[in-house]
């Protein structure tokens, strides 16, 4: 039963997290920051997030840029979420990349 509830707070997260972030990337042109996977705590206190940021090598750049905001970014999603949780998680971001990882098989596979 608490999977169930972990999953759904997840998504919900997940969701917001994406929306912050669209609209802090829509003032740096060229640079798109997307949420691929939240996951959360069993105890609802910290909140993992992997982001995906094109173009990747300005990746590390942005990962530390959201870190060193990490309070920010924790009290727009709380006034988002605000009548959904009673605490807002603790947020911890990390760099997805998945895609790069995908396009250098695919060269591999080219060659």
């Amino acid at each position: 039963m608490q999977e169930k509830r972990q999953n759904r707070i997840a998504r919900l997260l997940q969701k917001e997290l994406s929306l912050i972030f669209q609209s802090q990337t829509r003032m740096m042109h060229g640079v798109i920051a997307s949420v691929t996977r939240c996951r959360i705590s069993p105890d609802l206190s910290i909140c993992t997030a992997y982001l995906s940021i094109f173009p990747s090598d300005r990746a590390e750049e942005i990962i530390k840029n959201i870190t060193a905001n990490e309070k920010t970014v924790r009290y727009e999603l709380g006034t988002r979420v605000r009548n959904q949780l009673r605490i807002i998680p603790e947020l911890r971001f990390f760099l997805d990349d998945s895609l790069d990882y995908i396009e250098h098989i695919d060269e591999l596979l080219k060659k």
